[in-house]
C-alpha cells in the first residue's frame, strides 16, 4: 500500500518564510548599531533559520507519538539545565540565563523549557482527564495541584537567574492549558481572587512598607519592580528613541538600512521599532496582517483537533506566542513596560528560534494527524 504524503499547513509555512525575510532584513538594518564583537548577526540569524527548518522537518519526521513519550525526560532535563546555569552560567547584565558555547555563541535553556512545560502539562492534564469517566471535585484539586508543582520547579530556578519575563510565560502556558480543559471555571474565579489579593498585599508592602519588603524579598527584586512600575516616568533612551523612530517613519518609512536612531537592543527587544522605522505604516500593516494569518492558523488547528493532548499543546503554544507578540510590540509603543520579552521568529536569537521551530514541528504534526483522520 502506498504511503500517503505529509499534509502541510501552507499558510504557516508561508508566514515562516515571511518572518525569516523580515527578521534578517531588520537585523541587517540594525547592524550599524550593533557591537562589532557580535559579528554579522544577520548571517547568524540566517544560519539559525536554516538549522530551525532542519529541526522543524526532523520533528515532523519523528512524529508526535514518540516526542510525547519523551515529555517527562525533556521536562526534567530542562530543569537540570536551569539548575546548572546557577553554577556555571556566565553572568550577563547581572543574570545567569545563558551557557556560552565557544565558536557558536550563547544557549538559553529557558527558551526550550517553555516548550517542555507545554508538553508535560498537556500530557498530565489530558492523561488524568481521559482516565476518568467522571471528573470529581477531588480530581480537579489533584490536577490543579499537579500543574502548580510542574509550574513551580522551573519558575523557582528561572527566578534565581533572574529572568522574570519568562516566568510570566510559564504562567500563561499553564493557565491557558487548564482553561481549555474540562475542569470547572469556578477555579479560575477563585484563583483570580487569590491572585489579586496577593498582588495587592505585595504592592502594599512595596509602596508602604519598603523596609519590610526588602527584608522579605531582597533589594534585587525591589529594584526590578521599581524599574517595571516606573516605565512611564523614566522612559529611558530605548523607549524614547523607539517612539521617535516609529512616529517619524510616515507612510513608507525612512527606507531600508536607514534606521534614524540608536537602539541598545536593536536586534532583539526593539526589532519591531527598527522594522517600522524602515518600512513605515504600510510595512507595519503588512507585517501585522501576516501575524494575524499565522495566529489564526494556529487557533484553527487547535479548534479542529479532537484529541485533548494535541489541543492542549496547540493552545499552550499559541497563547505563549500571541502574548509575546502583544507584549513586545506594545512595549516598543510605550503601552506596556519593557520586560525583555522578544518578538517570536523576528528578534535575533538561536535558542528562541530553534525552540519555536521545535514547537511548530509538533503543531504541524497535530495538523497532519487531524487532517489524515478526516481524509480516511
Amino acid at each position: 500500500m502506498k504511503k500517503k504524503s505529509y499534509i502541510f499547513n501552507y499558510p504557516i509555512l508561508f508566514c515562516l518564510f515571511f518572518f525569516m525575510s523580515i527578521s534578517i532584513l531588520s537585523i541587517l538594518s540594525a547592524s550599524d548599531y550593533l557591537s562589532s564583537s557580535l559579528g554579522k548577526l544577520y548571517l547568524k540569524q540566517f544560519f539559525w533559520y536554516l538549522l530551525g527548518f532542519i529541526l522543524l522537518f526532523l520533528v515532523m519526521k519523528i512524529g508526535n507519538k514518540r516526542i510525547k513519550k519523551w515529555s517527562w525526560f525533556l521536562y526534567f532535563f530542562g530543569n537540570f539545565l536551569l539548575l546548572l546555569l546557577l553554577f556555571i552560567g556566565k553572568p550577563i547584565n547581572n543574570s545567569r540565563c545563558w551557557f556560552i558555547i565557544p565558536g557558536i555563541g550563547s544557549f538559553q535553556p529557558s527558551e526550550f523549557m517553555k516548550v517542555f512545560l507545554i508538553l508535560i502539562v498537556s500530557y498530565v492534564v489530558s492523561d488524568m482527564i481521559e482516565k476518568k469517566s467522571k471528573f470529581t471535585l477531588k480530581d480537579e484539586i489533584i490536577l490543579i495541584g499537579k500543574v502548580i508543582l510542574l509550574f513551580l520547579l522551573p519558575t523557582i530556578l528561572t527566578f534565581l537567574e533572574p529572568d522574570t519575563g519568562v516566568i510570566l510565560l510559564y504562567f500563561i502556558i499553564c493557565f491557558s492549558i487548564l482553561f481549555v480543559s474540562p475542569i470547572r471555571k469556578r477555579w479560575f474565579l477563585i484563583s483570580g481572587g487569590i491572585g489579586i489579593g496577593i498582588l495587592l498585599l505585595f504592592l502594599f508592602l512595596y509602596f508602604e512598607k519598603q523596609k519590610l519588603f526588602v527584608n522579605l524579598f531582597g533589594t534585587d527584586l525591589f529594584y526590578r519592580i521599581d524599574r517595571l512600575l516606573d516605565w512611564k516616568n523614566g522612559t529611558g533612551m530605548q523607549l524614547e528613541n523607539s517612539l521617535t523612530a516609529i512616529g517619524s517613519s510616515g507612510l513608507y518609512g525612512h527606507g531600508f538600512h536607514r534606521t534614524p536612531l540608536y537602539f541598545p537592543e536593536a536586534g532583539t527587544d526593539f526589532i519591531f521599532s527598527v522594522f517600522v522605522s524602515n518600512f513605515g505604516l504600510i510595512g507595519s500593516y503588512l507585517f501585522l496582517v501576516v501575524l494575524l494569518v499565522f495566529d489564526f492558523s494556529l487557533i484553527k488547528i487547535a479548534k479542529n483537533t479532537k484529541n485533548l493532548n494535541d489541543q492542549s499543546i496547540v493552545i499552550g503554544g499559541t497563547a505563549m506566542i500571541i502574548y509575546q507578540q502583544f507584549q513586545n510590540i506594545a512595549m516598543t509603543l510605550g503601552v506596556l513596560p519593557i520586560t525583555g520579552i522578544t518578538l517570536p521568529f523576528i528578534s535575533y536569537g538561536g535558542s528562541s528560534l530553534l525552540s519555536y521551530m521545535f514547537l511548530l514541528g509538533i503543531i504541524l504534526n497535530v495538523y497532519h494527524d487531524t487532517n489524515k483522520k478526516i481524509n480516511l
